[in-house]
């Protein structure tokens, strides 16, 4: 498994690299403000990047946060939720 994980992460750089020196036009970005210029293969790999963080902090908000509050529910001793919390006498 781990030779795997490795062999996956080598194609990766190096489908990474290749896209790098297959584009080497220069773009220009406009934001508006600001106008940046970079080339194409880097701007590329940014944009996926930039999709995949996106889209993990979706995932992450929209399934993985609800299915942990559940699991918490779920591990919470029977009628915890019921009981309101002892006095420890610390009151006036």
């Amino acid at each position: 498994m781990r030779l795997l994980r490795i062999l996956i992460a080598v194609l990766c750089l190096v489908a990474g690299l290749l896209v790098g020196v297959l584009n080497p036009q220069t773009v220009s970005i406009d934001l508006g403000w600001v106008t940046l210029y970079a080339s194409l293969g880097v701007t590329l790999l940014v944009t996926l990047l930039c999709g995949v963080v996106v889209g993990g902090l979706i995932l992450t908000v929209s399934v993985v946060l609800p299915l942990r509050q559940r699991l918490r529910r779920a591990q919470a001793p029977v009628g915890a939720s019921a009981a309101p919390p002892p006095d420890r006498g610390h009151g006036a």
